[in-house]
């Protein structure tokens, strides 16, 4: 999404995250100028999409000096040095709450900062704020009794998706370079789908989920994982090499070093193409974008074949058990005699949880050794194609509290036009998304590709060369 060279202020937030820590390396422009034209661009777009929760100004302009003058002796903290960015509203910051959307978190300060976001401020990034997501992370729209409705930049009426939704407002329109997303259904890679930019959902483990709200361990953590979100995948490489790295606060965490795959050849790897999940629709502008995909691919030289896995039928009905079923009783508990204090979307999945019988300690037992045998079939199943193509999501962005949409099929709802993402957070594989196409109504569309579990390096190196062959991608209109 590179622009023009800027030639005035306000310009210089259109730049790439690797632009602008690049320029700032080279002294061609001072951290000072980058957090004054994104507080600018704060300024003026966020009324209209209420992407932040907190806007950290005074605080970004002191760091932002701090850079300058360390810049202007020759020395950077490392590869964001001066670069601004922002946070999800669910990652402890010292002495901040970490509301998750939620009245029952906003006066809870956090003790200590999350480790991904104290590994972001060490490589020298300025944190401009944190940002908005739907209560307790518990849907695919943004929106809270805190600090209300986040908008999609491509068009207000329609959503930004969840729950990264307000991180991915924000990057969308230039209102942040980058981020830090969380990821447990879908919640990195739908907002990116639906806002156009970029975002990883990594194997979990790989980057530090410590001091993410609600914590991220087991079993939510066999879903949940913490990520990466930018305008294009080579923004995205450099966030994750930033973030990845054992810490040992994490249980997930795994001491699995950074590899090159610079040098990756496409004719040898084979990629496994799937324009839907199994036999659910999907409208024919992501089957279009899959294909369209498909064909970049092999003009780069990539083998494809098409890809069906017997063994993903009962995935996203395991993926419901652990994201929904399972926590729904400490849900209840929570907001138990405070009910009016929750928000919709807080309790949206909620009522259908509660329907289903509270699950006995051999009934979790079994459906994690139905998850486990899933993910050994499914990674044998991928020993020939070891990358998937797929499409984001089953629809483009909807409008706000839209839950049923029209394929040539059949109508979908909401379960099964986010059955492209759930699965891979079952098993836990990495999954990519980045921005691809345009719908006739001018919407943007993006494309997943998964990958077995630690191979982050190469979907985002294939996500490159992607972009590469794609060219620019438009802004929203009117940024």
């Amino acid at each position: 999404m590179q622009t023009a060279p800027p030639t005035e202020k306000l310009a210089w937030n259109r730049l790439t995250l690797n632009d602008m820590a690049d320029r700032v390396r080279r002294r061609e422009i001072s951290p000072v100028e980058l957090v004054d034209a994104h507080l600018d661009a704060i300024e003026r777009f966020n009324p209209s999409i209420n992407a932040f929760v907190m806007v950290f100004a005074d605080q970004a302009r002191v760091a932002a000096r701090r850079a300058e003058a360390l810049a202007m002796r020759n020395e950077f903290s490392g590869p964001l040095h001066g670069v601004p960015i922002t946070i999800k509203d669910s990652f402890d910051m010292e002495n901040l709450p970490t509301s998750c959307g939620s009245r029952f978190f906003q006066n809870l300060p956090a003790r200590q900062t999350a480790t991904s976001v104290q590994r972001l401020l060490d490589a020298g990034a300025i944190i401009l704020g944190k940002t908005n997501c739907p209560e307790f992370l518990a849907s695919y729209e943004t929106d809270n009794f805190i600090a209300g409705r986040t908008n999609n930049p491509w068009d207000l009426e329609r959503t930004p998706g969840g729950s990264s939704g307000g991180e991915a407002a924000a990057i969308a329109s230039f209102m942040s370079a980058g981020g830090l997303g969380s990821d447990g259904g879908g919640s990195i890679r739908i907002p990116a789908h639906f806002t156009g930019i970029a975002g990883l959902k990594p194997t979990p483990g790989r980057v530090s989920a410590a001091g993410h709200v609600p914590e991220i361990t087991h079993p939510g953590g066999l879903l949940g994982v913490a990520g990466p979100m930018a305008r294009n995948a080579a923004d995205l490489r450099t966030m994750f090499q930033t973030l990845a790295g054992y810490d040992p606060a994490d249980p997930f965490s795994a001491p699995v070093p950074l590899r090159d795959e610079s040098d990756a050849r496409l004719d040898s790897i084979g990629i496994g193409v799937m324009e839907r999940y199994q036999s659910v629709p999907v409208q024919p502008v992501m089957r279009d974008a899959v294909a369209s995909a498909a064909r970049a691919l092999e003009s780069l030289g990539a083998r494809l074949r098409s890809f069906h896995s017997e063994s993903l039928d009962r995935a996203p009905n395991l993926w419901w058990f652990f994201f929904g079923v399972l926590p729904s009783r400490l849900t209840q508990e929570l907001i138990a005699g405070r009910e009016q204090e929750a928000h919709w979307t807080g309790t949206e999945f909620l009522a259908r949880a509660l329907q289903e019988p509270e699950p006995a300690a051999r009934h979790v037992l079994d459906a994690l050794a139905q998850r486990d045998k899933l993910r050994c079939r499914l990674q044998r199943e991928m020993q020939e194609t070891p990358v998937l193509l797929t499409p984001a999501c089953g629809v483009a962005a909807f409008r706000h509290r839209e839950r049923r949409w029209q394929t040539p099929e059949k109508n979908i709802g909401l379960f099964e036009a986010m059955m492209t993402a759930t699965p891979f957070n079952l098993v836990g594989f990495p999954a990519l998304v980045i921005p691809w196409m345009l719908t006739g109504d001018g919407l943007p569309v993006g494309i997943q590709l998964v990958g077995r579990p630690y191979t982050e390096e190469l979907l985002l190196e294939i996500g490159v060369r992607m972009e590469e062959a794609r060219g620019p991608f438009p802004a929203p209109p009117g940024f």
